[in-house]
């Protein structure tokens, strides 16, 4: 473990009614049932160590081998190693919905097609367009993303490529050449506010008539009943897939500032605003969703 910290033998109970008031479904009884009269009990480990999966820095681990601070969230350095297995972990139906894309992609890339992966981080959802369409030799392909690390992952994982561009952009900055389709697959979340609804109207601009954007989203629900529901359901799904609850704690706080979904309705008035019209969602689990807007 990194940091020089010893594995801890036990959650604090600060951290289990972290977990609580954070909304774990199934959990609050037994927690009650445990902590009973002694809830202001120590936050320390039975060596006296303070329980906290975190390194000097203050960076405290969210899974996977990666560590970040409170509102400051990377997707550079070290994250880049184990990226790939935290975001299949922690995304539903992750690697389904990647496939997904490209089925749809049938629909609108043609031999001669320009085709774009905004956010396309370590190459994943482009390999899986490239192996649909591998025998389309004259397509031509671009991922685009901000972060160096990622961009020379994904540069070398393409390198043998001749019609695939890794470029390092903000995507509120680059000039797009006419395309038939557009993927952003978990991308513009992470956009900040002020700059979203300027990159919609690039994207309509640049897709050929007929063309399609394809974007999957986090989103968030339309009043606070249902985010409790969801946000409680998802952190369910995080527990069952191996996170521990400080873990999923450390995740929450780094992506304060960072992460800023919209709702269902709020991504439709973009998309709306932008110019599409024609507008179908393609898939809905919890929190995350997938649309098709074609223009």
């Amino acid at each position: 473990m990194r940091g020089g910290f010893r594995p801890l033998s036990k959650l604090t109970l600060r951290v289990e009614n972290s977990a609580v008031r954070l909304g774990i479904s199934g959990r609050e009884t037994k927690l009650e049932e445990r902590v009973g009269s002694n809830s202001a009990s120590l936050s320390k480990s039975d060596s006296g160590e303070l329980n906290s999966e975190s390194k000097d820095n203050g960076d405290r681990s969210v899974g996977d081998g990666i560590y970040a601070v409170n509102a400051g969230w990377s997707f550079s350095g070290d994250t880049v190693k184990t990226f790939q297995p935290h975001v299949e972990r922690s995304v539903p139906f992750y690697r389904e919905a990647q496939n997904l894309v490209a089925q749809i992609s049938d629909f609108y890339i043609r031999d001669d097609s320009y085709v774009y992966d905004i956010g396309t981080s370590l190459g994943a959802t482009l390999g899986a367009l490239l192996d649909r369409h591998r025998d389309r030799s004259d397509v031509r392909w671009t991922g685009i993303d901000t972060e160096i690390d990622m961009v020379a992952a994904a540069h070398e994982r393409f390198a043998e490529y001749r019609n695939v561009a890794i470029v390092q952009s903000d995507i509120s900055e680059y000039h797009f050449e006419p395309s038939d389709m557009i993927v952003s697959f978990y991308t513009l979340q992470f956009v900040p506010p002020k700059y979203r609804q300027d990159v919609l109207h690039k994207i309509y601009s640049a897709l050929n008539w007929g063309g399609a954007f394809v974007w999957f989203e986090k989103v968030r629900a339309p009043d606070a009943r249902f985010q409790d529901i969801n946000t409680a359901l998802y952190n369910d799904y995080k527990l069952e897939n191996g996170f521990s609850p400080d873990e999923i704690i450390g995740k929450s706080r780094s992506l304060k500032g960072v992460l800023e979904p919209f709702s269902t309705g709020a991504n439709m008035d973009l998309l709306h605003r932008a110019g599409f019209e024609d507008v179908v969602t393609v898939f809905k689990y919890l929190c995350f969703e997938g649309y098709l807007a074609v223009k």
